[in-house]
């Protein structure tokens, strides 16, 4: 015989049931994250779509891309063309976008599960793999290095165009990456600390 918990189904007093319902509250934000995610995927095709009339040799689109990398054009020199240090800089930013649009995703699936409400995923063939196992902690986490990774892109992308950048940019941009890589292996050091990994036994 199942005996049921009454404590499951006895409802809570109107107080705290506002301050549990006041979660909802969040949603708003969570939807305005999925429409920030729909600008990237408009950028993004909007850069790939210049990158590729201006490789069949429009200058128009090339002189788009240019500006929006900030590629440095040499004085008395005219570019006639893609060459590969503007692709790999387009490259670069496509990749960047995709690396935010994860982040976006992170944020919005990992962050309404863990805050907001249970999106009943269990079994469904697409789940993603680290949801399983998300929580607050987790989620700093692989938020702290999604960053590294945006970072490590825009640093690379200012070392190959170092031209157009002063000393203090490329020192300040370095600096800032490595504080960055630091504070994520400080929140990793605490996680690790606050919730140390079982001991299997043999």
């Amino acid at each position: 015989m199942n005996v049921q918990d009454p404590s499951a189904s006895k409802p809570l007093p109107p107080l705290p049931r506002l301050i549990f319902a006041s979660r909802w509250l969040q949603l708003p934000l969570y939807i305005g994250l999925i429409l920030a995610q729909i600008v990237y995927v408009f950028h993004f095709w909007v850069e790939l779509t210049h990158l590729i009339e201006a490789a069949f040799g429009d200058k128009n689109a090339l002189q788009i891309l240019v500006t929006s990398i900030g590629y440095k054009v040499d004085a008395g020199t005219t570019l006639s063309g893609l060459n590969e240090t503007i692709i790999m800089l387009v490259v670069l930013g496509l990749i960047d976008v995709v690396m935010i649009s994860n982040l976006l995703i992170m944020v919005i699936v990992g962050g309404y599960e863990t805050f907001v409400s249970r999106m009943n995923l269990d079994g469904h063939p697409d789940q993603p793999e680290w949801l399983d196992h998300v929580n607050a902690s987790v989620l700093k986490v692989k938020l702290a290095t999604a960053i590294i990774g945006i970072s490590s892109i825009h640093l690379l992308k200012t070392f190959i165009n170092a031209g157009a950048y002063t000393d203090k940019v490329l020192i300040s941009q370095t600096v800032i990456h490595v504080v960055f890589l630091l504070s994520a292996l400080a929140i990793a050091a605490t996680d690790r600390l606050l919730h140390p990994p079982q001991a299997h036994p043999h």
